[in-house]
């Protein structure tokens, strides 16, 4: 106040000491102290200073200022004279809002600055997301004192963010030359994905890119997750394969979806697998009336009876452990819990067991699954949905022979249920199962897939095993698949076999390599990748479709209709009959023998039983 005296009287002492200074500065200091007490601006760690602190600075000033203008009134009426005149009010105003202001901001920039560029062995790092989640996890790497990383700007593939600055930092392009120049000038050593959803392609390509350059690639977890907790470096995680392999979130119908499993009893087989215990994780979220898991693998069925406990614990959920080739058990299941929608979601299906196990193949894959629905059709089941696989086309293993063999089975029992109900009306009252059949490739993480392998190869220190240079193969995620089984589930009326949009094919040596370079290494120099030659019953592309399929569109832009050729079912059912009597009995070469008369397109490659196959054009 004192100063604005001065500044006002352009320090001139004789008029200052006209004033009463004594009195004004008891009453500057009482309305300052009150105020400050009213509003606690006090309570304000100055470092961390927030708009709310400015805010509420700047309305104790202009209060004070109020008051004062009151109290001058006050002093003119009583005494006729000026206390603190109207032009000081307003000078003190600004010089104190000023001195304020800038002395906390000063102090925070102070902080920022040291946080910033005090630490000299700290790694440089580039957040990618110039949006909210972006400038949070700024944010809370720089209030982290004992942290060893100082971002020096951010990576943003909208072209009307690049160039602009955020929270005082640079952005910059996701193009190859925008990191050659960050990491020659900036030194910048570490790319921070913060987007929760990234494309995939863009992912990929700042990973690719990175791995080039020497820059570590790491993503941060979902900021909901750690937004109420301290930042500490776990909340970094590496990038994973399956990131880089993911795919877009896909539309799901979720009414219609919903609709279908709602109070009714769900039957999963296989529900301790990959693709079953996923299915069950999502129809427990749709208020099912009961959710019944079939497996006969003990553990992972109690771990996943143990999770879905804590996931829905007002779902019931009961774990059945059974055979699914046990006809009497199975019985028991329908008769006790009545089910009405079954995903069928058991089978063997690794091709190299399968190829040294023809019978075990048939009676699980196949034997199983007529069981299964002929089971369905006695106990009056709405839908049968069975998970099949892309090895069912055009198969050259005895593993894809089976699904394949068990896709006949179905569509033509799904048509002779039919036929029956439209000639004598309804089997045993109700109306008859619609049978359908979901076919997809690999799924990332499954059990026994490809990457858990190559993960456990690169922990040992190599070398990754790959059979093939050429070697391709389709990926989808567990949960993207499961999405997809239970929309096409909801969509089917009856013998259609979906297909699903497995994206683009990845060649496994490509994948090999880039994981070697994700973990930091080099392939052929630090670690090799060694080609081991295809396994038996194992082909170097696989499809979704064979020679004479095409497809129908359906309302999803990923789920198509393969248009097959239909089978007679007193024909398929005789010569199942057959097959399932030789497996029975495990006779090997005359079980594969009636395997490739009901599938004339099975033609086994670098197996023992291609024999078979120049037999049979001899004949």
């Amino acid at each position: 106040m004192s100063l604005s005296f001065l500044l006002r009287l352009n320090f001139d002492l004789e008029d200052f000491g006209r004033y009463p200074m004594q009195d004004i500065v008891l009453v500057v200091v009482s309305v300052n102290l009150l105020l400050s007490l009213l509003f606690r601006t006090y309570t304000g760690i100055v470092r961390y200073t927030s708009m709310a602190d400015i805010g509420r600075i700047s309305c104790v000033s202009l209060i004070s200022a109020v008051i004062y203008y009151y109290i001058n009134v006050a002093a003119v009426t009583y005494t006729a004279e000026n206390m603190i005149p109207l032009s000081v009010i307003t000078i003190n105003f600004f010089i104190n809002t000023f001195f304020l202001l800038s002395y906390r901001l000063f102090v925070k920039w102070a902080f920022r600055y040291y946080s910033r560029y005090g630490g000299i062995n700290k790694t440089k790092a580039v957040i990618y997301n110039a949006g909210h989640s972006g400038l949070m996890v700024r944010k809370a790497i720089s209030e982290d004192q004992t942290g060893n990383i100082r971002v020096s700007g951010f990576l943003d593939d909208k072209l009307t963010r690049a160039g602009k600055r955020l929270d005082g930092l640079p952005i910059f392009a996701t193009s190859r030359s925008s990191l050659e120049r960050l990491m020659k000038q900036e030194k910048v050593r570490l790319l921070i994905v913060a987007e929760e959803a990234p494309d995939a392609q863009v992912l990929n390509d700042l990973v690719d890119n990175c791995i080039a350059l020497n820059i570590k690639v790491q993503k941060v977890l979902p900021v909901h997750k750690w937004i109420n907790a301290e930042w500490s470096p776990a909340k970094l995680q590496d990038i994973k394969i399956e990131d880089l392999l993911d795919r877009s979130v896909i539309s799901i119908n979720n009414e219609q979806v919903s609709r279908e499993a709602r109070g009714k009893a769900i039957l999963v087989t296989g529900a301790a697998g990959s693709i079953g215990s996923e299915l069950v994780r999502q129809l427990v979220k749709l208020e099912p009336a009961v959710v019944v898991m079939c497996d006969k693998a003990e553990s992972p069925l109690h771990e996943l009876e143990l999770e879905m406990a804590e996931m829905a614990p007002n779902t019931p959920v009961v774990p059945y452990i059974a055979n699914i080739c046990d006809r009497i058990r199975m019985q028991q299941l329908f008769e006790v819990y009545e089910p009405s929608v079954v995903y069928h979601a058991a089978a063997y299906k690794h091709v190299p067991m399968m190829e040294k196990n023809p019978s075990v193949a048939v009676l699980n894959n196949v034997m199983g699954t007529k069981m299964l629905a002929e089971l369905s059709v006695e106990f009056g089941v709405e839908k049968f949905v069975m998970i099949s696989t892309d090895k069912a086309v055009n198969p050259t293993n005895i593993m894809g022979a089976s699904k394949r063999i068990a896709e006949i089975f179905i569509q033509s029992y799904n048509n002779h249920v039919n036929r029956q109900y439209k000639k004598s009306g309804p089997v045993y009252g109700m109306p008859p199962t619609r049978f359908i059949t979901t076919r997809f490739g690999n799924v990332l993480g499954s059990n026994g897939s490809v990457i858990p392998r190559f993960k456990q190869q690169l922990e040992k220190g190599g070398p990754l095993t790959v059979t093939h240079p050429d070697i391709t193969r389709y990926f989808m995620t567990i949960p993207e698949a499961c999405q997809l089984v239970l929309e096409a589930g909801a969509m089917g009326q009856g013998g259609e076999i979906f297909v699903f949009d497995m994206g683009q094919p990845v060649k496994i040596a490509d994948l090999a390599n880039k994981m070697i370079r994700m973990s930091g290494r080099e392939p052929g120099k630090d670690i090799q990748v060694v080609f081991t030659g295809l396994r038996p019953g194992e082909k170097l592309f696989e499809e979704l479709l064979n020679n004479a399929e095409n497809t129908l569109s359906t309302y999803h832009e990923k789920i198509m209709i393969a248009r097959v050729r239909e089978y007679d079912f007193v024909e398929v059912n005789e010569h199942v009959e057959k097959l399932i009597a030789s497996a029975q009995k495990h006779y090997i070469t005359p079980t594969v023998v009636l395997m490739k008369q009901l599938v004339p397109e099975f033609i086994s490659k670098n197996s023992a039983y291609e024999q078979l196959d120049k037999d049979k054009i001899k004949l």
